[in-house]
């Protein structure tokens, strides 16, 4: 009764357009009879989805677009009233792509369809100002739309572009980047710009004296470093520096090797795969300066998960190899299980000494690895 009270109250003056004056019981009251309406409209059926545009499906598949796998990869691209899948398909080929390759383009990501021309036009520019040609371009489309049509916003792009140039970033680098990772030139400005200083200042207080190199080298060394949170990197570092009781020098020059491509690695995955090879390298009777040494020659080791490191190991040791030669060439565990496992059977059969001759011919190309067996089993060996 209450209820309806306040409800014949606020008829009037919602119809004026005013907002009544109410006690905090009234509010109460009506909070409740919200709730109700709330509940009804959250139950109610969701909104129908919009059906896919018949005549962009026809186009498409005129085109030879692969519809299913369009659906698959940005399905509401093809309920979209306004498209440019000819003005696209017009443009690519003026650049030299020929119909199978746009096809390809657009089935793997639709959204491409939706650029226009002069967008196109504006962002072919700035590749270019990169790449030599633009079959070099259309090459790279082919192979990865997304690195083109991912992100929409030029002017980002271009200022991107010219920070990373003036950080002394070379041609060659911002091709990789462009071409393997992209998500770089999406990022604003100034969150590439954070990732950077926080670079410098990692450099500043290990006491190195060229700050712009030191991140220059590690954004050179791994190209996903600015798509990664400043967190991450960060914590990662610290973590690196106090359990391996590392000098400025040893720091230096483990960031700006191969320890720069760990920075990539979740924080908990980091610290549980160091904590793993460190109790397994004990446990085979390695001391703490076997340890860091192993880290310091090949700190991606610590990419391996924690059961396939420990497996790979065991093998190696299994078929002869001491825990020591694996700490001097740590890069040996980089095979895979079923090559290093194939690699110690077909030495073995010929009878070689590890301890003897050492564990290099582990760590070689596949064609020098087949080249010392047959010396191995000629007769003149």
């Amino acid at each position: 009764m209450a209820q309806r009270q306040i409800l014949s109250l606020l008829l009037p003056v919602r119809r004026c357009g005013l907002q009544p004056v109410m006690s905090r019981s009234h509010c109460q009251n009506i909070n409740t009879i919200s709730r109700f309406c709330s509940s009804r409209q959250m139950n109610s059926e969701p909104p129908p989805v919009h059906p896919e545009n018949g005549s962009l499906l026809e186009n498409l598949s005129s085109m030879g677009v692969d519809l299913t796998m369009a659906r698959r990869r940005q399905p509401g691209v093809l309920r979209k009233l306004l498209t440019n899948e000819q003005g696209l398909a017009h443009f690519l080929k003026s650049k030299g792509a020929d119909q199978e390759t746009i096809a390809s383009i657009i089935s793997r990501f639709p959204r491409s369809i939706t650029r226009s021309c002069q967008h196109l036009e504006e962002r072919w520019q700035l590749w270019r100002n990169i790449f030599k040609s633009d079959s070099e371009v259309v090459g790279i489309l082919s192979r990865s739309p997304e690195s083109f049509f991912r992100s929409s916003d030029n002017e980002n792009l271009e200022k991107n572009i010219a920070f990373l140039r003036s950080l002394g970033i070379t041609p060659k680098d911002l091709h990789r980047l462009l071409t393997t990772a992209p998500r770089t030139f999406s990022n604003s400005v100034e969150l590439n710009r954070n990732m950077v200083e926080l670079l410098q200042g990692i450099c500043l207080n290990l006491g190195g004296k060229d700050q712009e190199h030191f991140a220059r080298t590690i954004i050179s060394r791994n190209l996903y470093i600015l798509i990664r949170s400043t967190n991450r990197v960060k914590a990662n570092v610290d973590f690196l520096l106090s359990s391996l009781s590392l000098s400025n020098t040893e720091a230096l020059v483990l960031l700006q090797s191969h320890g720069a491509q760990i920075l990539d690695l979740s924080h908990e995955s980091l610290k549980r795969n160091f904590k793993n090879l460190q109790s397994k390298l004990q446990s085979l009777g390695c001391s703490e300066a076997h340890f860091k040494k192993m880290i310091l020659n090949y700190s991606l080791v610590l990419f391996i998960s924690s059961e396939l490191l420990n497996e790979k190991l065991d093998t190696l040791i299994d078929a002869g190899v001491h825990i020591l030669q694996i700490v001097q060439k740590p890069k040996v565990l980089d095979f895979s299980l079923v090559i290093i496992k194939q690699r110690l059977h077909d030495l073995n059969s010929l009878g070689y000494d590890f301890q003897k001759n050492g564990i290099a011919v582990l760590d070689s190309s596949k064609k020098r690895f087949h080249a010392k067996l047959e010396r191995l089993g000629s007769p003149e060996e």
